[in-house]
């Protein structure tokens, strides 16, 4: 893990917004983690392709979830992904 977080910056979910307010992100390179807290049952897009919303939480703050929509092969190889992943 040390050697994946070299020279990166961890910005923790719950300061997401602020963070992306404050400091230009695309100039920097930053990783978060977050734990899957709620999934919503996979739907179908206007175009019938179906896609996956991910609820995810860094833990240190339960009000903060950010969403995330997976679409076309992610959603193909994930939306299995359990409740409660990393």
């Amino acid at each position: 893990m040390d050697r994946k977080m070299a020279n990166r910056k961890l910005i923790r979910l719950s300061q997401l917004k602020r963070k992306l307010a404050a400091e230009n992100l695309e100039e920097i390179d930053w990783v978060t983690f977050g734990v899957i807290v709620k999934k919503v049952t996979p739907q179908s897009a206007n175009n019938g392709r179906t896609f996956s919303i991910w609820r995810l939480n860094d833990l240190r703050d339960l009000n903060q979830c950010v969403s995330l929509f997976l679409f076309g092969d992610v959603h193909k190889e994930h939306w299995k992904t359990d409740q409660g992943t990393v």
